[in-house]
């Protein structure tokens, strides 16, 4: 049984990733689950005669009353539902090692070439680690242990009418831990993929996000003597500022969120960190207040 689950898996891991992940995605989704049978009812007359008064009752009710209609015509058309779901999930136990992944995919964007990029992205990352992590178990000795740790996910940080922020994480512990991240923000009514340039009118953002960074992690140390970022001056691994590419993610009170992997701008024991920036410190920069506020 054992050798057959690995056949399995290591075919699995040879199939392409799919171009069409959406098309799977959503048939998942609209699979409705079966039901019981349920006994007839006896007087199934009874009921559709009831049914239709019901109806007519409506009908007449909305024909009738002004004030009727006008509540009618307030119910809320159902509109479009982008939501995130755990698509495919790994799991893997051995030589004293362990691996968790869960891949996310994004379901319900019209704009089918963003959502299946995106998906194609998350699969392909999944399939990636667990790669990493199986091959690392094969190049072991006979009896030795791995020691190894890796445990992957998402996380939904923002979710409104307007944005659709997701964190995908991967933790690994091997003799030392570390945690590291990347993030898509998602503009969920024009549907586009929202980069850190865009938000700004120009690059000045770069600099001035930067020093209120580096503002904040000395007023941090200066208050919490454990904490420790690397923003001296004169040290060779000091931050020197974000660019372009830096992860961000837009929280749920619309605030700008820099953040950081483990190692990147403070010692491994600090973990991964994080810096909300100000509003007021950027607000002659954006282009509009549509997404930060």
């Amino acid at each position: 049984m054992e050798k057959k689950l690995k056949d399995l898996r290591e075919e699995y891991l040879k199939i392409p990733i799919p171009k069409e992940l959406n098309d799977v995605v959503q048939a998942a989704l609209n699979e409705k689950p079966r039901k019981k049978p349920r006994k007839k009812p006896r007087v199934g007359r009874n009921i559709l005669v009831s049914a239709a008064a019901v109806l007519l009752i409506v009908t007449a009710s909305v024909n009738i009353s002004p004030a009727a209609a006008k509540a009618m015509s307030d119910i809320p058309i159902v509109e479009k539902v982008i939501k995130v779901i755990t698509f495919v999930e790994w799991k893997e136990e051995a030589n004293n090692s362990s691996a968790v992944i869960k891949t996310p995919a994004i379901s319900g964007l019209e704009n089918k070439e963003l959502e299946d990029s995106l998906n194609d992205k998350y699969l392909s990352e999944s399939k990636q680690l667990y790669k990493e992590f199986t091959d690392s178990m094969s190049k072991l000795k006979e009896g030795e242990k791995g020691n190894i740790s890796v445990e992957s996910g998402y996380v939904i940080l923002t979710d409104n009418e307007t944005i659709l922020s997701v964190q995908r994480y991967t933790d690994t512990i091997q003799a030392s831990s570390s945690t590291e991240s990347q993030f898509d923000t998602v503009d969920k009514k024009n549907e586009v993929l929202l980069t850190l340039n865009s938000l700004f009118k120009d690059e000045r953002y770069l600099q001035v996000i930067s020093e209120n960074i580096k503002e904040q992690m000395k007023r941090q140390m200066a208050e919490d003597p454990e904490k420790i970022y690397w923003v001296e001056d004169d040290d060779f691994t000091a931050f020197k500022g974000i660019d372009e590419n830096q992860n961000f993610y837009i929280n749920e009170d619309g605030k700008l969120v820099i953040a950081f992997n483990s190692y990147e701008a403070a010692p491994g024991y600090m973990g991964a960190v994080e810096f909300i920036i100000p509003t007021k410190v950027l607000s002659d920069l954006l282009v509009g207040d549509q997404y930060i506020h």
